[in-house]
């Protein structure tokens, strides 16, 4: 076991919004550390963003990240032989790990033209509570209340 515990590192914000829930973003959808085309994606899918809902991107992402946080989620626990399912809270790094994973996912899964394209549809759905994330944020909590029976297994 190490010593002492690693520190948490924080990143800087991204350059344009100044945020670091967007430049934590960039890194998640980053591929092969092609940031400044991940950068230029992101920032065409906001201005998407912007043109089909008439609201402000970055208003409409963290509503989109907000829906598709998860609350609790299943973990696997060996009792005995046995391996149950047991719910636990999801903590709030893990959470927006979580949301990033899955709308990078799900967006990358859409049939349109451009990744800004699939990632402004991706949010945008995200933000109006529907769409494959938030689907697969309710079915984590829907199995999180079908092994509630478990819950006494936390560790």
């Amino acid at each position: 076991m190490r010593k002492r515990r690693a520190e948490k590192r924080y990143i800087k914000p991204d350059p344009k919004f100044n945020d670091a829930v967007v430049a934590k973003f960039i890194n998640y959808i980053m591929w092969s550390g092609k940031k400044s085309t991940t950068r230029r994606a992101i920032y065409d899918s906001f201005q998407v963003i912007e043109e089909r809902t008439k609201k402000p991107a970055l208003e409409v992402f963290k509503k989109a990240i907000t829906n598709v946080q998860p609350l609790v989620e299943v973990r696997s626990r060996r009792v005995g032989g046995a391996t149950y399912q047991v719910p636990m809270e999801v903590r709030p790094e893990r959470r927006m790990a979580l949301a990033f994973r899955w709308i990078r996912n799900y967006s990358r899964d859409r049939k349109d033209k451009s990744m800004a394209l699939k990632l402004a549809s991706e949010i945008i759905a995200a933000s109006n509570n529907e769409g494959s994330a938030v689907k697969k944020k309710d079915d984590t909590h829907r199995m999180a209340e079908a092994n509630k029976a478990f819950a006494h297994f936390k560790w």
